[in-house]
């Protein structure tokens, strides 16, 4: 069994206002976008201009937050929401979905798309790959923030968390998390964005990996005390809302390659 390196969760306090390494794992995330959009938006194929970074990043912000936030409170605490509409605007007191923060970005890039006359689909191929490093640093910020850690096992590398009432020694699924939805799947998008691909292609392989991933990740992940195993005593809330991201990503990756997106991601989608 490994020790668990005790990290306060405040990375520091200004007076009264106290500011977590969560939190700034999401500024970190949304900063390394921000320098990967601005790096990728100089190349022939970004269907971006450099000058529509900020702007981009400041949608997928937003997307991440309000999507987030009503995902959490939707999927995760539907009774606590119908009891205390309120809580959800106590975005002080902890949750946010992933799967929430998925479609609000998808809508986000929706209105973006719109607004600055690009292809949806070219662009976003361009914003899959600058997702998986958020993604990787707030898996960190769970693991030292001590929660959404894993099922009690008598691996090597097993860890008793302080803040576990039963003190049990748990998979570090936050950090098995961290190695597969975010640097390995960030491996495999910047690989497969490297060469020209069909529309929709990009986005795609993201859709499917990081449901696949997390499918897969769930099964060492303790399940939510309030909502436990859906169903056949083992498939998680997780698992469940990965599904659809599983049937999103086979549906885009077939569109691509049967000849649906007519232009490849790279040199499509340009202003017009």
């Amino acid at each position: 069994m490994l020790p668990y390196p005790e990290i306060d969760p405040v990375a520091f306090a200004l007076g009264p206002v106290k500011v977590h390494w969560y939190g700034l794992t999401y500024l970190a995330g949304l900063a390394f976008a921000w320098w990967l959009a601005a790096r990728r938006s100089g190349q022939a194929w970004s269907p971006l201009k450099r000058n529509q970074v900020d702007d981009l990043i400041f949608y997928a912000a937003l997307g991440v937050v309000l999507g987030g936030r009503l995902g959490y409170s939707l999927f995760y605490g539907g009774d606590r929401l119908l009891e205390d509409p309120a809580w959800i605007l106590r975005v002080w007191q902890g949750g946010m979905s992933f799967h929430g923060g998925f479609l609000g970005v998808i809508f986000a890039m929706y209105l973006f798309a719109r607004r600055h006359r690009i292809g949806f689909g070219p662009l976003l191929d361009f914003v899959a790959p600058l997702v998986p490093v958020g993604l990787a640093l707030g898996r960190l910020g769970n693991f030292i923030g001590q929660e959404l850690w894993g099922r009690p096992s008598d691996v090597p590398w097993a860890m008793v968390f302080p803040r576990d009432p039963l003190q049990l020694a748990r998979h570090p699924s936050q950090l098995y998390q961290f190695a597969l939805e975010g640097v390995l799947l960030f491996l495999v998008l910047l690989w497969f964005s490297a060469r020209p691909r069909p529309t929709w292609a990009v986005a795609g392989v993201f859709s499917l990996g990081y449901g696949c991933l997390r499918f897969a990740v769930e099964f060492f992940r303790e399940p939510d005390q309030h909502i436990g195993f859906e169903a056949l005593g083992w498939v998680t809330r997780g698992q469940l809302l990965c599904l659809p991201m599983i049937a999103l990503g086979l549906y885009l990756i077939f569109i691509a390659y049967r000849g649906a997106g007519t232009a490849a991601s790279r040199g499509a989608g340009k202003n017009k």
